[in-house]
């Protein structure tokens, strides 16, 4: 089967096209019935559209400044209007406006209360989704604006990694303390998503206080055609400044090093500011998706890492260091009970394990799952994709 008759062609302008001889025909009609009112009756029209256009971004523009104007934009008021109004709604406010200018406004008391009423409903039209846009419209937003990236990339990791490792994870920690009875701070995964996207390869090239330990033993898997397919993870030493030593397991999310380099290549078309929405867009679409699954939930932290800190030397132990005694505070599962195990989900069966090519048997006792609370290090972030607003 040909690529054309499966993969889809980009959007073209048949939908413009339609709309400007949908709006000929309209006018032709209108000039065989009442030639004498058709440049009134546009001017109405126009000007009723434009108003509820503008009346429409007003109230987006008060949502935005009351409730987002710190955690969205930064506090800048500049990009709250950028985002809120598009060139084309306050250039078409503009012409209509200067074609009024250049034609006098003399209208009736009975045209400017229907100018009222109409540019009134379409702001509520507008708001309450009456005018909402179609499906296919949000799609082609996505597509055009490359905003299903981060979806992308969160549901793929997921699916491709952490849906596989993070229910073995513990296994895997408890022979690790079995062969060098070391007991690590914690069993769970930590995950690291700098705003910036920038992942380096070694932890300690950001934070001297964050070394590489060693590694827990590999996780072997029949995955996707490759007979025992490895995965590593890396165990941490992260001292404090009173020279305390905490031990974890810890990495970046690699599908961060994607939306950095798209970053830094033209072609993508993706700024800075585009980068670090789209970063908040995987973090929030990665904790739902993690939360909502009964074999990864409890099994991972996600740390979120602050573009404004990242200059500190010590942030990222400081960071680690803090999250791990916040677990230390957690809820503990009694050791010796015997809790029900999740039900795998549909569509994915896994091969049996190996650790180093050995079949897993019952591991030491050491520290168990632990159960989060209702703790959170910081309010949670936001990211600003508008769907709807061209």
């Amino acid at each position: 089967m040909g690529d054309e008759s499966v993969v889809p062609r980009p959007r073209g302008w048949a939908p413009a096209v339609c709309a400007v001889g949908l709006s000929l025909t309209a006018l032709a009609l209108v000039s065989l019935v009442d030639p004498s009112s058709i440049r009134g009756a546009c001017e109405l029209a126009a000007l009723s559209l434009s108003l509820g256009a503008l009346l429409h971004s007003l109230c987006l523009l008060t949502e935005e400044w009351l409730f987002h104007s710190q955690q969205r934009y930064g506090g800048s008021f500049k990009r709250i209007l950028q985002a809120c109004f598009s060139r084309a709604n306050v250039g078409g406010v503009c012409v209509v406006f200067l074609m009024l200018l250049m034609g006098g406004f003399s209208y009736s008391p009975q045209q400017w209360a229907l100018v009222v009423l109409t540019s009134s409903l379409y702001t509520l039209f507008k708001t309450i989704g009456v005018l909402g846009p179609a499906p296919v419209e949000i799609s082609e937003v996505s597509e055009s604006r490359k905003m299903d990236v981060a979806h992308g990339l969160a549901w793929s990791i997921y699916l491709g990694y952490l849906k596989l490792v993070l229910p073995e994870l513990e296994g895997q920690v408890k022979k690790h303390c079995n062969e060098t009875r070391e007991v690590l701070n914690s069993a769970r995964l930590h995950i690291l998503l700098p705003l910036s996207a920038a992942a380096t390869a070694r932890l300690e090239e950001v934070d001297r206080n964050v070394q590489y330990h060693k590694n827990l033993p590999d996780l072997q898997l029949d995955r996707a055609g490759v007979r025992g397919r490895v995965y590593k993870h890396s165990i941490y030493k992260i001292t404090d400044q009173n020279q305390k030593d905490y031990y974890c397991v810890a990495e970046y999310a690699t599908p961060l090093l994607t939306l950095y380099q798209m970053s830094q290549d033209g072609i993508a078309g993706f700024s800075a500011w585009d980068r670090r929405q789209q970063v908040l867009l995987f973090y929030n679409t990665l904790t739902h998706i993690l939360e909502s699954s009964l074999e990864c939930r409890n099994r991972y932290r996600l740390i979120l890492l602050e573009d404004d800190q990242a200059a500190e030397p010590h942030y990222l132990s400081q960071e680690l260091i803090k999250n791990l005694q916040q677990e230390e505070h957690e809820i503990p599962m009694e050791q010796g009970r015997e809790f029900p195990r999740p039900v795998a989900e549909v569509g994915l069966k896994r091969a049996p394990v190996q650790h180093n090519g050995v079949q897993e048997q019952p591991a030491c006792s050491m520290p168990s799952l632990e159960i989060s609370g209702p703790m959170s290090l910081r309010s949670l972030p936001e990211e600003n994709t508008d769907y709807t607003h061209h």
